[in-house]
């Protein structure tokens, strides 16, 4: 992707981000809703300025503008203890992806295949053991993306959301 710069997201993105997420759920719920994320409930303004304070929402801008953004941390969900990932590490060994949006204008034009090799690079920088990550398994799109970035399918779990929707996740790892 040319021309693109991604960095930590800061205050001053905040009404672009709940811009792109309001954004990318009026497009998801007018085509097909792969991710099965809700206008209101997901993401948020909220999920956007937590992650900013936590410093660990990453944008990706092209022509000044925010044409996608990451998550990574290092925060599994509980059902993530259900299965046996293929690389044995505590927590504070292992990045988590979570919330990787791409704005509507942005798409298909690989700024999540961008955002998912920056996450590979940030993680090794950072020493960790792997990458992991939950999918719905509707997401056909993202398990695509996320098979072709090198992820092994480990499982699937029920990650108790209270939508009959998203009931079912695939969870995939990268071993670095």
């Amino acid at each position: 992707m040319d021309k693109c710069l991604i960095e930590y997201g800061t205050i001053s993105d905040i009404n672009e981000l709940e811009n792109l997420y309001d954004l990318l759920n009026e497009y998801l719920s007018k085509t097909i809703n792969y991710p099965g994320w809700i206008k209101g409930i997901y993401p948020v303004r909220k999920t956007a300025e937590d992650a900013i304070k936590e410093r660990s929402l990453f944008v990706l801008k092209k022509d000044g503008r925010i044409a996608g953004s990451i998550i990574l941390n290092h925060e599994p969900e509980i059902a993530y203890k259900e299965v046996k990932w293929n690389t044995e590490a505590e927590d504070h060994e292992v990045l988590v992806i979570r919330t990787l949006v791409t704005h509507p204008r942005f798409m298909h034009e690989g700024v999540a295949t961008h955002l998912m090799e920056f996450a590979k690079e940030y993680a090794i920088r950072l020493k960790m053991k792997s990458i992991r990550l939950d999918v719905s398994i509707h997401n056909t799109p993202a398990i695509k993306l996320y098979e072709q970035s090198g992820y092994t399918y480990i499982g699937t779990v029920d990650l108790g959301l209270p939508y009959a929707h998203l009931k079912w996740f695939r969870l995939y790892e990268r071993v670095l």
